[in-house]
């Protein structure tokens, strides 16, 4: 008996300790649309694992609801018209690409020239919009007072939106970022060594072997895309910083500081590049195993028998087509004998096959882990092509916009895609490449081999995430981990004053020498001239 009482009152003094161990407080400022998508993954496993969780949203947000069992919600006023204003963005980008002649090389760089330009007018709105929401909170009294209180333990936050990072810096809070994209760029351009020989910048499609035209093309693209995103946010967010933080304050720092990057990549889909001890790379984090079907939806999947089945998704914010652009789609899987379930909102195309399935929600993660899944129809998304890669599918890519295009040349350059220009597309070019990823084996082999190399690691992407989250949160940041080189200078960093010194050293004793050298000369034949007559 008085040992059952004594494993009683360990037993209760245990469970007391643990929420206090375990549980902490984690203030949330994500990024709306595809981004929310990772960032609530996160938020569930946090929440799964007993943390107090806020996430702050615009009350226009599109993704990001108000009311959640996983966390409380703080909702700052909007009037952006976030969904309709992004949606006519991307529908307008799409017109653009339509309009390109595939074939022609002035009519390409036209269009990339004109998509520039909106993404730049579309960019510049956006991140105006946040940087108001950062000021209407950092005027709020009462909210940053609340924010004080609360204590958090850490900011988690998207770095491709500015507001995260200030927050973090004016409550003075540890940051982890969930991240690939930073308001300037692909992550590793801001924070890691990239030397343009063989890291290839973003948007280009180039792989990490580069002739001497593509290694041109590379650092041409790295100087105007880099001014380009910097013309963009700094003219934002800087007046911003100079009003709540100093003048003398750089606004990149606030991005730098970051204690970790948690990097929604891996080196099974990433090319190998320098990296930085505080970034852990947690590739296909949300990818977990695949549950059994709805019962309709498993009986047309069986249904297909030997040949299996195509899926098709264009993601989250593109569930539709320009109608004669579906109607290629549709006329190329009716030929095909596989079947297709395709998520699809638009108007039904007048050509769909007895063998083609149109719902406007799929259980992408459950049918891609499906036996019979045979190919991937995708645009490129970061999830999608993770997803692909963890479950072994071979992908179809139609790359629409932003690192779409990038993502699907990384698959395809390790031999596990096809892709297809939506400008070009028909239903003759869309079956050839069906068939090409369906029936030559050798992009299911590349595939599944990087599918094993995906999975064969110590621990699991998402228990990386969580382990150096709570790592900030127990040892009050992670500060040992970061880097030097953003505080020093450009001419610091690269040595341009160490070079020039040792180079004044050797001039002057270059100069020594030859003054040494001609004054012995003068010395010896001179005097003996002289002397001689």
């Amino acid at each position: 008996m008085k040992t059952y009482c004594l494993s009683l009152i360990t037993f209760t003094l245990l469970s007391v300790q643990l929420p206090s161990a375990s549980g902490g407080k984690i203030l949330v400022f994500p990024l709306d649309g595809s981004h929310w998508v990772n960032m609530k993954v996160l938020v569930e496993e946090l929440h799964a694992r007993g943390h107090n969780i806020t996430v702050i949203r615009a009350s226009d947000s599109w993704y990001i609801s108000e009311k959640s069992p996983l966390y409380t919600s703080v909702t700052l006023p909007s009037h952006g018209e976030f969904e309709q204003n992004f949606e006519k963005f991307l529908f307008l980008q799409l017109e653009l690409l339509l309009q390109a002649d595939p074939v022609s090389f002035w009519s390409h760089i036209w269009t990339h020239i004109q998509m520039k330009r909106v993404i730049l007018k579309q960019f510049t709105h956006f991140h105006k919009k946040v940087s108001e929401l950062v000021v209407q909170m950092f005027e709020d009294e009462n909210l940053m007072q609340s924010f004080h209180a609360a204590k958090y333990d850490v900011v988690l936050t998207d770095p491709g939106i500015g507001g995260g990072a200030m927050l973090a810096r004016r409550l003075q809070v540890p940051l982890v970022f969930n991240v690939r994209w930073t308001i300037l760029g692909e992550a590793h351009f801001l924070i890691a060594p990239s030397p343009l020989a063989y890291i290839p910048y973003t948007a280009t499609e180039l792989t990490d072997k580069m002739t001497f035209t593509q290694r041109v093309k590379n650092v041409l693209s790295f100087v105007i895309g880099m001014y380009t995103l910097s013309s963009i946010t700094e003219p934002v967010y800087k007046p911003v910083v100079r009003r709540y933080f100093g003048p003398d304050v750089d606004y990149s720092t606030f991005f730098l500081d970051a204690d970790i990057w948690l990097m929604r990549n891996d080196f099974i889909f990433e090319f190998p590049r320098p990296t930085m001890p505080n970034i852990v790379y947690m590739g296909g984090f949300q990818c977990k195993p695949a549950e059994p079907l709805p019962t309709d939806l498993e009986e047309f999947v069986q249904s297909s028998g030997e040949h299996g089945v195509i899926m098709m998704t264009l993601g989250t914010l593109l569930a539709k087509l320009p109608q004669h652009i579906a109607e290629e789609i549709a006329a190329a899987f009716a030929q095909l004998p596989q079947k297709v379930i395709w998520r699809y909102v638009g108007q039904r195309p007048a050509n769909l096959g007895n063998n083609t399935l149109l719902i406007k929600w799929l259980p992408q993660k459950d049918l891609l882990g499906h036996p019979k899944m045979r190919v991937f129809v995708t645009h490129g998304g970061t999830n999608g092509v993770q997803e692909a890669i963890h479950y072994g599918v071979p992908v179809v890519g139609i790359p629409l916009f932003f690192d779409q295009p990038d993502n699907l040349s990384r698959v395809r350059a390790k031999g596990a895609a096809v892709t297809v220009n939506i400008a070009a597309l028909n239903r003759h070019i869309f079956k050839e490449a069906l068939a090409t990823v369906l029936y030559n084996s050798s992009y299911k082999a590349n595939m599944q081999t990087l599918s094993r190399l995906h999975r064969d690691q110590p621990m699991k992407p998402m228990e990386q995430a969580m382990f150096w989250i709570e790592y900030v949160m127990r040892h009050k940041g992670a500060h040992h981990l970061q880097t030097q080189a953003h505080k020093m200078s450009w001419f610091a960093y690269n040595c341009v004053d160490v070079i020039a010194a040792l180079l004044a050293v050797v001039l002057l004793i270059t100069l020594i020498f030859f003054s040494v050298v001609r004054l012995l000369w003068r010395m010896i034949f001179v005097g003996k001239k002289v002397k001689h007559d």
